[in-house]
């Protein structure tokens, strides 16, 4: 009976086992400059840090750096797919909107295709603001999980 009852557990256990999850962030960095001037992109990273290897630990008995460098810390293989501005030389550009989210949706739905469940989606706005300033960005992470 106990055969019995430890081979039922081990089965259920090995059928629902709790699976660690992954994350990926893919990132879509759009330009509101106006004229046309700035770059878009959609970046994901090609290979993966361990964020332990960059992080210090400081109190006030022992303050331990971290001996990496900010160049060690750059991702140098990733994959960057061109999209196009917000604005141009006559304003904002609908046409561009509709052709990023095209883009969008197709590297959205090429994750999900890949097992990839979208997770959360972020965004923020960058810009100074002050008198006369013409930059900024629209940027927005999209986090798969698997």
């Amino acid at each position: 009976m106990k055969r019995i009852v430890a081979t039922v557990v081990f089965g259920i256990t090995a059928l629902y086992g709790v699976h660690a999850q992954e994350y990926k962030v893919i990132t879509s960095v759009e330009s509101i400059v106006p004229s046309g001037l700035g770059r878009s992109r959609i970046i994901t990273a090609q290979e993966d840090k361990d964020y332990k290897e960059y992080t210090s630990v400081q109190t006030e008995e022992d303050n331990t750096r971290n001996k990496s460098s900010r160049s060690d810390i750059r991702v140098k293989n990733f994959e960057e797919t061109k999209l196009l501005n917000f604005f141009n030389l006559g304003g904002i550009r609908f046409q561009n909107i509709a052709a990023n989210d095209a883009l969008l949706s197709s590297k959205i739905n090429d994750m999900i295709s890949e097992g990839w469940e979208l997770a959360f989606v972020t965004s923020a706005v960058e810009s100074a603001g002050g008198k006369g300033d013409a930059n900024g960005i629209f940027i927005t992470r999209y986090i798969f999980k698997r």
